[in-house]
């Protein structure tokens, strides 16, 4: 009898406290129900003592019991109080999960359970204890989420864990990360000045956007007014009514906001002040009909206001005795006076250096840019300055050699390889072109420079339309091979693209082998020869017909190895060459015909000029090429022969 007695008391403890049973299995549970009451009844003030809890526990379950507790999914069982998460929040019955093992432990409905719903400050102290697990993970990667979720919602809490890991970190470049972010919240959240002061003045130097982005908060203003400038605030400056900074209606709209003014009557308050007090056809014992100008409107609208209908306008004398009798400025929204002199000071150091960089960014742009238009120009730069044709086509033969580029690139999958094989493919290619358009059109014009142009302007159109019929008017991919993609940064202000130092290369190349043919080879010296006295190198046995022949070939050949140049960053379109044939004329005429360190220095000053414009006026492009084509019809007025004028027949010419 007595046997079945305990028996029966030991079932009544099992139902009476099944979580215990529960608990005893499961460290977290066990955890779980030792805080019950703080879990269950969270507030921002309380919840401390729960995470406390479970942080000391040191058990692996723990974050991620977090992790759900701060998303709002966890459950408490109401028939044992068991901890759980469910599989799908909108069934119903709801099937719970067991927190440790992931199994199912069946189901129950939203009635037999409750849901644990943390408000956003409880979620918020959570999510400060999460940090901790994440911060201290062995996996670096894990730490790395930690620290970009730091710093996309940083918090006070925060800087103590910060503080603590940067001494344990081993990581390099998550060290780096920490001393960052330290800064960052030392900046922001630190009890003391000094501390604050000595975090700012540890970015002096700095030229990165976060630097610039934690002191530019410092310094934001809010503009304010008062009878005279208080002392209690971080004054930033004070502001003159009637300046740019601050105009006359801007001021006293202010004064209106404060309630330190009454408001102006505008042209709508009257109207709707005489509107509402019509009365039988009569406004003031004004007929209605007769309020058609602003004058009448507005002596109707004073006798209202004599008569304490309507308050009486302000008065543009009143007005101004109202704004000189207040003090208007803006403060900074930091309290610390140290803090922001010590953010202008360093933001003003860091704005000066970012102007260098910027300068150095500025004439990188220009350099790239010039070289382009020094490749795209010196193939016209011999052909105009050594024979005097003006080749209207040569930008097509630019578009040539980037569709090479494309049409090898199709065949050799090899980007590498493909444009090793473009380059001279595409030479070989326009120089045949360039005989074939000189000993078919060009030998029969020389000396009629119009119906040259018109001739050579016929042939781009045709090779355009030919173009266009082969491969349609769709762009076409030439891709750069990957060691050419991304661009080569030197910091957060300067870099520049691989592509356009592949450019630049390719053109100081260009530069120095032209220079060597025409001044080391008998070539160079037949072309200077026919350049400078025509009948005097025939008598001496040099060719003239052949020496054109050959000098309109090259111009044209380079043309097509620029244009596989250009082409790796250009859209490939039948209409590539256009975009360059003006640019190539102005650097040539600007550069001196004929000469190759003209044309460099041509390049060179039309390629700075649109880079300049463009900083200048960054949103309207089409404003830099129209000031760069006035600034070289400016530029010949009074410098007709170009930078360095050449001597000889083209320069008679």
């Amino acid at each position: 009898m007595k046997s079945v007695f305990f028996a029966a008391l030991l079932a009544l403890a099992g139902l009476l406290s099944p979580a215990m049973a529960q608990s005893d299995g499961d460290p977290l549970q066990q955890v779980l129900n030792e805080n019950r009451e703080l879990i269950v009844d969270a507030s921002r003030r309380t919840v401390q003592g729960a995470l406390d809890a479970l942080l000391a526990s040191e058990l692996p379950e723990v974050p991620a019991f977090l992790q759900l507790w701060q998303a709002r999914e966890i459950y408490v069982r109401d028939s044992d109080g068991l901890f759980v998460t469910v599989e799908d929040e909108d069934a119903d019955p709801l099937t719970l999960i067991d927190l440790t093992t992931g199994e199912a432990l069946g189901t129950a409905t939203s009635r037999e359970v409750t849901h644990l719903r943390p408000n956003r400050g409880v979620q918020n102290v959570i999510g400060a204890s999460l940090v901790l697990f994440q911060l201290n993970a062995e996996d670096p990667a894990v730490r790395a989420g930690a620290l970009a979720a730091i710093a996309r919602t940083p918090d006070e809490s925060h800087l103590p864990l910060i503080r603590e890991r940067i001494e344990v970190e081993d990581d390099p470049d998550l060290r780096d990360q920490l001393e960052a972010l330290l800064v960052r919240l030392t900046v922001a959240f630190a009890e003391d000045d000094e501390t604050r002061v000595a975090a700012i003045e540890s970015l002096a130097g700095s030229i990165s956007v976060e630097a610039r982005g934690i002191l530019n908060p410092l310094l934001a203003t809010t503009r304010a007014v008062a009878m005279e400038l208080p002392e209690d605030r971080n004054i930033a400056r004070v502001l003159t009514p009637g300046s740019d900074e601050l105009p006359t209606d801007e001021a006293y709209g202010l004064l209106v906001s404060e309630n330190l003014a009454p408001p102006r009557v505008t042209r709508a308050g009257i109207r709707d002040a005489l509107i509402a007090n019509i009365d039988d056809g009569f406004v003031a014992g004004v007929p209605v009909h007769t309020l058609d100008s602003d004058e009448a409107r507005l002596a109707a609208y004073m006798t209202l206001a004599e008569a304490g209908t309507v308050p009486p306008p302000v008065t543009d004398e009143q007005a101004q005795v109202i704004l000189n009798s207040h003090v208007f400025f803006e403060t900074y929204r930091e309290p610390s006076g140290a803090v922001t002199s010590a953010a202008v000071q360093t933001l003003d150091g860091i704005n000066r250096t970012v102007g260098v960089y910027e300068t150095v960014d500025l004439t990188l742009d220009g350099l790239s840019l010039a070289s382009i238009y020094f490749l795209a120009a010196i193939g016209l730069a011999i052909t105009f300055g050594v024979m005097g044709v003006i080749n209207m086509a040569h930008g097509e033969f630019i578009m040539m050699g980037a569709y090479t580029g494309y049409v090898v690139q199709t065949l050799v999958p090899d980007y590498t390889l493909s444009i090793a094989i473009a380059l001279p493919l595409a030479f070989a290619i326009t120089f045949g072109a360039g005989v074939a358009m000189e000993r078919s059109v060009i030998r029969f014009l020389y000396k009629r420079p119009l119906e040259t142009l018109l001739a050579t302007f016929g042939i781009s159109i045709a090779l355009q339309q030919i173009v266009r019929q082969v491969f349609g008017a769709q762009a076409r991919p030439f891709t750069a091979p990957d060691w050419l993609a991304g661009s080569l940064d030197f910091n957060d202000v300067v870099s520049i693209s691989y592509i356009r130092v592949a450019i630049f290369g390719l053109g100081v190349i260009f530069f120095i082998l032209l220079w060597l043919i025409l001044n080391k080879t008998r070539l160079g010296l037949e072309v200077r020869a026919v350049t400078q006295n025509p009948a005097m190198a025939a008598s001496m046995g040099i060719n003239p017909d052949r020496i054109n022949m050959l000098t309109f070939g090259l111009g044209s050949g380079i043309a097509g190895i620029a244009g596989v140049a250009i082409g790796l960053f250009a859209q490939v379109t039948p209409e590539l060459g256009t975009n360059y044939i003006v640019q190539s004329f102005m650097t040539v005429v600007v550069g001196g015909v004929g000469n190759i360190f003209g044309t460099l220095a041509g390049a060179g000053m039309i390629g700075f000029f649109q880079k300049g414009v463009e900083w200048l006026n960054p949103s309207n492009t089409l404003a830099a090429q129209t000031y760069m084509i006035l600034f070289v019809i400016l530029f010949i007025q009074f410098r007709p022969k170009g930078i360095i004028a050449l001597k000889g027949r083209a320069a008679g010419d």
